[in-house]
């Protein structure tokens, strides 16, 4: 599966973006899929997941209420609506697939993901 992330620029502290992860070679409707960002200097993290149902979405604490993670299985895409951006946001924001359709809280861990895209950056000034 490749996986092609989009979306990402500079936006004000309070604005939106919309990402997106276009994939090809595999389905979204087939796979888990997630979110992971990664700041300068720290560790990839975990920021929303979605199962491969859609019936099942995990989200990190410090973007819960403000990002939203959809998928749109005819586009072979999936989303990550971001609003009310703080600059703590700022960073590398990388979709993934998980080929073995992890269930519970263990898809929200960075090691279950196979297949990575390349990564939008996201910069949020203050």
């Amino acid at each position: 599966v490749q996986l092609q992330a989009s979306g990402g620029g500079l936006v004000q502290t309070g604005g939106s973006l919309r990402l997106s992860c276009a994939a090809s070679g595999g389905y979204v409707s087939r796979h888990g899929m997630g979110w992971f960002r990664q700041a300068p200097g720290k560790e990839r993290e975990f920021v929303a997941v979605i199962s491969w149902s859609g019936g099942v979405i995990y989200y990190a604490d410090s973007v819960k209420g403000r990002f939203t993670i959809s998928k749109a299985n005819l586009k072979n895409t999936v989303y990550l609506q971001m609003n009310n951006l703080k600059p703590e946001d700022t960073a590398v924001y990388y979709c993934a697939a998980d080929r073995h359709n992890t269930v519970g809280r263990a898809m929200t861990s960075v090691n279950q993901y196979d297949y990575w895209g390349q990564g939008t950056l996201v910069t949020v000034s203050s």
